[in-house]
């Protein structure tokens, strides 16, 4: 296997890291800033400024890097600013968008939705009306979501109450929660659209990259390729935007199931309507109705004893 090595100071170190975001690995060596894993070649960079190519491809690769070693940062600058964004780059790709909703309700279950728009079908699925859920009133999503669920591959998993409470109490954060979700979610989709392979994969972004893949350490799945965690992503891809409408969608689906359950409409959100309603199902259901609907551990819970208490 050949070896190769470069010096790299800071600047050069983040030119590096943004030309091989797309196969960005979540395994790190000790004092690694950051590895890139490819089928020809591996590069681990080391806070040192310390870069290692490894592989059939090293001396390739890091012949394409060792005349930047003492360029001028200006001269550097302005050859990488000729390169797009990012996210100007994502927005005209195939890719898989992947959010959530109800992570901040009292009611309801946590649901994470991937959508796959192919970027022939990208025009087609913004003339929808496609754009972030929370732009969108409950009525429009019941519009638009059939649309895009009928013209788009998807895929949904819903969280319930119990199953969300039962990991709460386990001692799991709710970010913990979201990158199961999310990393679940991909894999089913990923499997659903193959032999198709999406040119980019979006997660909406509620940690940093580095991070979501260590809460996915021990999962036997992991969807690592061409993945990218971004802020506001439903503006960077139609696909992230139409994800975040499903899950909506699904999420008021379930809260109507809820509702009949309960036996009267169970508000949204986290607010003083929403104590009012727990204490209205702990008078009339009792307090153990509230482990099939509700996040226990929110402050609303204690909020909604004291009042079924007074009356």
């Amino acid at each position: 296997m050949s070896n190769y090595v470069i010096q790299a100071d800071q600047q050069l170190l983040a030119a590096l890291r943004a030309h091989y975001e797309n196969a960005l690995s979540d395994r790190l060596p000790p004092g690694a800033l950051f590895a890139v894993k490819r089928p020809d070649v591996t590069i681990t960079a080391y806070r040192s400024g310390k870069v290692l190519f490894q592989g059939k491809a090293a001396e390739q690769e890091a012949a394409k890097w060792m005349g930047e070693q003492g360029a001028d940062p200006a001269k550097r600058q302005r050859r990488e600013s000729t390169s797009p964004p990012l996210e100007h780059r994502l927005a005209k790709l195939s890719a898989i968008g992947s959010d959530e909703v109800g992570t901040g309700d009292y009611f309801g279950p946590i649901v994470v939705a991937a959508a796959y728009v192919d970027r022939s079908h990208i025009a087609n699925i913004a003339a929808l009306g496609v754009r972030d859920s929370k732009q969108l009133n409950d009525e429009a999503i019941k519009r638009i979501a059939p649309a895009i669920m009928k013209t788009a591959p998807y895929a949904v998993t819903v969280l319930t109450n119990a199953e969300y409470n039962r990991w709460q109490r386990s001692g799991m954060p709710q970010t913990k929660m979201k990158a199961l979700l999310h990393n679940r979610t991909l894999a089913k989709l990923v499997d659903a659209i193959a032999p198709i392979e999406p040119e980019a994969i979006i997660i909406d972004q509620f940690l940093e990259r580095d991070s979501y893949f260590r809460y996915l350490a021990e999962e036997d799945c992991i969807v690592h390729e061409r993945v990218h965690c971004l802020p506001k992503a439903e503006s960077v891809h139609v696909a992230v935007a139409a994800a975040s409408i499903i899950a909506r969608y699904v999420f008021l689906e379930e809260m109507e199931r809820l509702s009949r359950t309960t036996g009267f409409p169970l508000p949204k959100g986290a607010g003083a309507v929403v104590d009012e309603a727990a204490a209205r199902i702990i008078r009339l259901r009792g307090e153990e109705m509230l482990e099939t609907c509700a996040k226990l551990h929110f402050a609303n819970t204690k909020k909604a004893l004291a009042i079924a208490k007074r009356r």
